[in-house]
């Protein structure tokens, strides 16, 4: 990235619509935010590609906010909730008021690296599919410093998912997927589940949108400092599978 590409994103306003949006999820993140949006400007900025970043912040009450103002971005957007919602409200949020013609969101600790963007892209620009989602379980992926326990309970996880939902995606809680624009406004605008699982359940109306999904191997690395709680996360998630089936059941997402 050259300094005169990021002076101009960060300085001077899109014209056009973005070819990426970026949403970010977060929730008092202020001891991380900057170095994460450090990372994505000086490797996007480096793209020539139109972009923008959005924060898609769900009721955080630390210093977050006031960071990420003083960055003085302006082609980085805040977009608050009124109240700590769940992770799947903040990016639902960031998600309808992204502009871009492909839309990803990414988690606020990068154990997704941004530059594995590039692996998304050629799967939905050149692989024509409408969700490309990054994957830990494949045999090309990279994944470090993985408990055991979250690899114990990932594997079991999967195998609910599989059984009651029949979906085909082995990895449907990466928080690294990407969208074309037609399809996170079908997706999203569907939506449900405020909560952590709402990963599970854009799939699954991808799968009834008849929607093509790419699951595509990416590096990945548990970074320290994770808020999610595996043992209280996959209680939450078993309820939101049985949510999802009977959402279908009671005709929830007839449309789709």
């Amino acid at each position: 990235m050259s300094y005169e590409s990021y002076s101009q994103w960060k300085n001077e306003p899109l014209t056009e619509r973005p070819s990426i949006s970026i949403v970010i999820p977060t929730f008092n993140e202020e001891s991380r935010i900057l170095p994460t949006i450090g990372a994505i400007s000086d490797f996007m900025c480096g793209t020539g590609l139109g972009w923008e970043l959005i924060i898609a912040d769900d009721g955080s009450t630390d210093n977050t906010r006031s960071l990420i103002e003083d960055t003085g971005l302006v082609n980085l957007r805040f977009v608050e909730a009124p109240r700590n919602m769940g992770k799947g409200a903040a990016v639902q949020r960031g998600m309808l008021t992204a502009a871009g013609d492909y839309l990803l969101f990414a988690d606020a600790d990068c154990s997704t690296p941004i530059q594995e963007i590039n692996r998304l892209l050629a799967e939905v620009v050149v692989g024509e599919a409408d969700v490309a989602i990054g994957s830990r379980t494949s045999d090309e992926s990279a994944t470090e410093n993985r408990s055991l326990l979250r690899r114990t309970m990932t594997a079991g996880l999967r195998l609910v998912v599989q059984s009651v939902l029949r979906t085909k995606v082995r990895d449907t809680q990466c928080g690294f997927k990407l969208f074309t624009r037609s399809a996170a406004h079908e997706l999203f605008t569907r939506q449900t589940i405020e909560g952590f699982s709402f990963d599970l359940e854009l799939l699954y109306l991808s799968s009834r949108l008849g929607l093509k999904v790419a699951e595509v191997p990416v590096r990945w690395h548990d970074a320290p400092g994770s808020k999610v709680e595996p043992l209280r996360e996959a209680r939450r998630f078993l309820r939101d599978v049985g949510k999802i089936r009977i959402n279908d059941l009671r005709g929830a997402y007839a449309n789709a």
